[in-house]
C-alpha cells in the first residue's frame, strides 16, 4: 500500500501572524499531518514574515498595487502555489477578498477563520462591531472561501462569552485564544475529509 501524501499547505496573512504561527507549531508537533510550504504576505511591514523566517518557511511578497488588476495580481499568487504544488490554502488574518482566478483553481480548497459567529459580523472589525452592539455572546468561525465577504459554508463554530467586566482587548485576547486552539484541529479534520474522499474518488 502506498505511502499517503503529506497535504500541502500555503497560508495568507497580512498582519502580526499569530495564527501562522500556532498552525507552524501544530504541523511539528504533529497535530496538523500536513506540509507548511509557504507563506504568501501582501503587506511588506508585517510582523508574520519575520515569524516565517524564524520557522524556516518559504515567504512571497506579492503587493497587490504592483500589478495591473486584481485578476493580474492573483495570477501572480497562482503561479506560485502551482510552482510549490499548494494542495490548500489557509487564510489567517489575510485581509483581502479571494477573488474568481483563486477560487476557481482552488474550489472547497480554501479556509478562512472569523472572529464573530457567522452570518453576524462579517468583515474587518467583527469584535469591535460584536463588543460596541452589546452582545452577550460572540466567538469564532472556520469556513470555506467563496465569493462573498464571510459567507461560504461553515465547518465549525465555538462560543465567546462577552462578560460585563470585558473590555475590548479582553474580548480580543478571548476571542484569539480560541482562534488558537480551534484552528489547528479544524484544518487537520478537514485534511482527513479531503484524504478520504481522495481514497474513494
Amino acid at each position: 500500500m502506498s505511502k499517503q501524501v503529506r497535504t500541502r499547505l500555503a497560508i495568507f496573512a497580512s498582519g502580526s501572524g499569530s495564527n501562522f504561527e500556532v498552525i507552524a507549531k501544530a504541523i511539528q508537533s504533529g497535530k496538523i499531518n500536513a506540509e507548511l510550504c509557504l507563506l504568501i504576505c501582501d503587506q511588506p511591514e508585517a510582523y508574520v514574515l519575520k515569524r516565517a523566517e524564524a520557522s524556516g518557511i518559504e515567504a512571497r511578497l506579492l503587493q497587490p498595487n504592483q500589478y495591473l488588476n486584481k485578476m493580474t495580481f492573483e495570477q501572480a499568487v497562482l503561479g506560485v502555489l502551482k510552482e510549490m504544488k499548494i494542495d490548500l490554502i489557509i487564510l489567517a488574518g489575510y485581509m483581502r477578498i479571494v477573488g474568481k482566478t483563486l477560487l476557481g483553481a482552488y474550489p472547497d480548497r480554501i479556509l478562512n477563520i472569523h472572529p464573530s459567529l457567522l452570518p453576524f459580523f462579517p468583515g474587518k472589525q467583527a469584535v469591535l462591531d460584536a463588543f460596541a452592539a452589546g452582545v452577550k455572546e460572540t466567538g469564532v468561525t472556520v469556513h470555506l472561501v467563496d465569493q462573498g465577504i464571510d459567507t461560504g459554508p461553515i465547518l465549525s463554530q465555538k462560543k465567546v462569552m462577552v462578560e460585563s467586566g470585558d473590555t475590548l482587548t479582553s474580548l480580543e485576547e478571548k476571542v484569539h485564544k480560541v482562534e488558537h486552539s480551534m484552528y489547528p484541529y479544524v484544518i487537520q479534520t478537514y485534511i482527513e475529509k479531503l484524504q478520504k474522499e481522495q481514497v474513494h474518488s
